[in-house]
């Protein structure tokens, strides 16, 4: 029987809506763990999870089936859409409209979990923008900075 084999890695960043701090300490662990719950239910595998008050990283084994678009509209819809649902006594709560979803190679995979897991601590130096411009630069992506925020 013919087989479909496949094997990509996605480190997956995006923000709240305008960067506000709305990933607060008592949301963190429970939003975190809604996310994993979407990136299971769309056929991928999340590595690592981890963020800041105004964003996240993801570090996952793509889905064959899903595209890149869908997996993204799911994943930012259904998880605002819990979390106004769920915490009706908090702000009203998005994420930006964009994302950056850059390709891993399975050599890099231990270094990448590493950053995400460290997000914390590298955030007391650089901010979200400047970190995402460097991946932006090292990626050679070209972008126009009045439309990557938001």
């Amino acid at each position: 029987m013919p087989q479909s084999l496949h094997c990509k890695y996605g480190h997956i960043v995006f923000s709240t809506k305008g960067r506000q701090p709305t990933i607060t300490a008592d949301l963190e662990p429970r939003l975190f763990d809604y996310l994993g719950g979407i990136v299971r239910g769309l056929k991928a595998r999340l590595i690592e999870i981890n963020g800041t008050a105004n964003h996240v990283h993801l570090l996952i084994r793509e889905s064959k089936s899903v595209a890149d678009q869908e997996f993204m509209a799911q994943l930012k819809g259904d998880s605002s859409h819990w979390v106004n649902e769920t915490f009706t006594n908090r702000p009203r709560f998005s994420w930006q409209d964009g994302y950056g979803w850059f390709s891993v190679s399975p050599s890099d995979i231990d270094a990448a979990t590493a950053y995400i897991r460290n997000q914390k601590s590298h955030h007391k130096k650089v901010s979200f923008e400047d970190e995402f411009r460097q991946f932006l630069r090292k990626y050679g992506i070209e972008y126009d900075e009045r439309y990557v925020w938001d």
